[in-house]
């Protein structure tokens, strides 16, 4: 039960961010005067709608997505307003089909409405808005979870033993496998809720100053730990441990090996560390972003039935699942579960900003990318004497926008398919 309700709550965390990021565009559009007469979320055919005004509201039934509707978001043909041209070039009969689908929204009193009729810069914060307001959103998130709630950082404080030699990509486990060596701590005798006050007389003032000793270490060490208030000095033998991974490399190195876990404890952030760490997850997703077109193979694969990466993408069916299945972690307490899915919903929103701000048609970058070259042309006519180039044609660009819309349509697909029959768990 825990599951389906994390999923339905987090589903609706997503139907909320495009409405979001929708109202974004809404807003904008009509803070400019452009006629909006339709505000959906969700596409195909449309479930509830409800018209106020000259705006009609209303979900569709397949929640993938959502969409505004703007009069005159193509500029008519040269010498005439309205109207189409017969050619035989496919791609020419696309386009018209495009602009003269624009043109018969457009009524004669709202002539003056039109979206290609306001200056580049209204239509670049118009087209820039939506995914504004998912990084405003994000950010928005993150900033009150970082800063109210805090972030897990590792003390010197005893969380757990190993009992045996385990490698970093193992967990920690009282559960040894035949013939596995004791691991130093337990050898020891360290015990959890230990505090380490020293390592080779040296004062251990934070764990990742202790796990660099450690690592730089092997032999016998001198440890001296509190332990219900007393100090203990234990002599733990060091061993060299060749699972330590360098970075995101397939290297690997000796390190020194005591077999300790830290407890962790929230530490509320500072203005100035929430602006660092939300500036490293935007670097990190956009690099995410780039990535995923290198992903298919590995799509394909785990539809196949291979293992599914752990940062494997997913679409609305696979974040949904993870957040059902956070809701449903017993090891958390609640709080800590509802903080970690609205910090999945913030990430779901750096994407979607990121994603929406590529400059290719039909994203909001296209457009957006296209009001900034005419206002280019035209401050360069304006520089070289020459006459006005008018607004920039969008709708000769329909042929592209239709081929990538194809393409992010294969790929919704595909991660949907790969959702479904192999999806990424937390585990």
């Amino acid at each position: 039960m825990l599951v389906v309700l994390g999923i339905l709550i987090f589903f609706l965390g997503l139907l909320f961010s495009i409405a979001w990021h929708e109202l974004g565009h809404l807003t904008t559009a009509k803070m400019f005067g452009v006629k909006v007469t339709q505000y959906m979320v969700g596409f195909g055919r449309t479930i509830f709608s409800r018209k106020k005004g000259e705006t009609e509201y209303g979900i569709k039934a397949v929640p993938f997505g959502g969409f505004i509707r703007m009069i005159g978001m193509f500029p008519p043909q040269k010498e005439q307003e309205y109207g189409r041209t017969a050619s035989s070039a496919p791609w020419r009969a696309m386009v018209e089909d495009a602009r003269q689908a624009v043109a018969e929204e457009v009524r004669p009193e709202d002539a003056h409405r039109q979206f290609y009729q306001r200056r580049p810069w209204k239509r670049i914060i118009v087209m820039a808005a939506g995914p504004f307001m998912n990084l405003i959103l994000a950010v928005g998130i993150f900033t009150t979870v970082l800063m109210a709630y805090g972030v897990a950082q590792p003390t010197t404080t005893v969380s757990s033993v190993s009992e045996c030699v385990v490698s970093e990509k193992a967990q920690n486990t009282s559960d040894c496998p035949e013939g596995a060596p004791k691991s130093p701590a337990a050898e020891a005798g360290f015990r959890p809720d230990d505090e380490i006050v020293s390592f080779n007389g040296e004062r251990v003032e934070s764990w990742q100053e202790l796990r660099k000793s450690i690592r730089e270490s092997t032999g016998t060490a001198t440890v001296v730990v509190e332990r219900d208030g007393r100090e203990a000095t234990l002599r733990p033998d060091l061993i060299t441990n060749t699972q330590s991974k360098i970075g995101d490399s397939d290297e690997y190195v000796e390190v020194g090996f005591l077999g300790i876990t830290p407890t962790q404890h929230l530490v509320r952030q500072s203005f100035g560390d929430v602006v660092t760490r939300i500036g490293s997850m935007i670097g990190m997703t956009a690099q995410k972003v780039v990535e995923l077109p290198s992903k298919v193979p590995d799509l394909v694969a785990a539809i196949g039935g291979q293992e599914r990466e752990p940062d494997s993408p997913v679409g609305v069916v696979g974040a949904s699942r993870l957040g059902g299945e956070v809701l449903s972690y017993d090891e958390l307490s609640v709080g800590a579960r509802m903080i970690t899915m609205v910090q999945l919903l913030a990430g779901v929103n750096l994407s979607l900003f990121l994603i929406n701000m590529l400059p290719i048609l039909p994203l909001d970058g296209g457009h957006i990318a296209g009001a900034f070259w005419e206002s280019l042309r035209r401050k360069l006519a304006r520089l070289v004497r020459r006459p006005d180039p008018g607004p920039f044609d969008t709708a000769k660009l329909m042929p592209v926008a239709y081929v990538v819309s194809l393409v992010f349509i294969a790929y919704s697909l595909l991660v949907l398919v790969a959702d479904v029959v192999n999806p990424v768990t937390l585990t």
